[in-house]
């Protein structure tokens, strides 16, 4: 699985962000079904950023978020992602069926 969040900094929090990104990915990499963190910066947009982890399956990183450290050291960073879908699922085997996860 692979979840991918995006985030907008400015040029004078970029030092602390970097710092806060690393806490999250050493938060998230003690976690049981994590498997590899990739951050990164936009060529052409330097306020935009990115944080893509891979996980063993879904589970794995939703039972990573409900962890007490992650929820310190993780989701202050997490919750300030750019408010889209971020979790993907792999193409190597049975997708699931696309209907809307919607309420109502």
């Amino acid at each position: 699985m692979l979840v991918v969040n995006r985030f907008r900094v400015t040029e004078t929090d970029a030092d602390a962000f970097r710092t806060d990104l690393a806490t999250a990915v050493d938060a998230l990499a003690e976690r049981p079904g994590f498997v590899r963190a990739e951050c990164g910066r936009n060529v052409d947009d330097p306020s935009l950023w990115v944080l893509a982890t891979t996980w063993a399956d879904v589970g794995s990183y939703r039972r990573a978020l409900s962890a007490y450290d992650v929820k310190v050291r993780a989701v202050p960073l997490l919750g300030r992602a750019i408010d889209e879908p971020s979790a993907f699922e792999d193409l190597d085997g049975d997708l699931n069926e696309p209907i809307p996860r919607s309420i109502g």
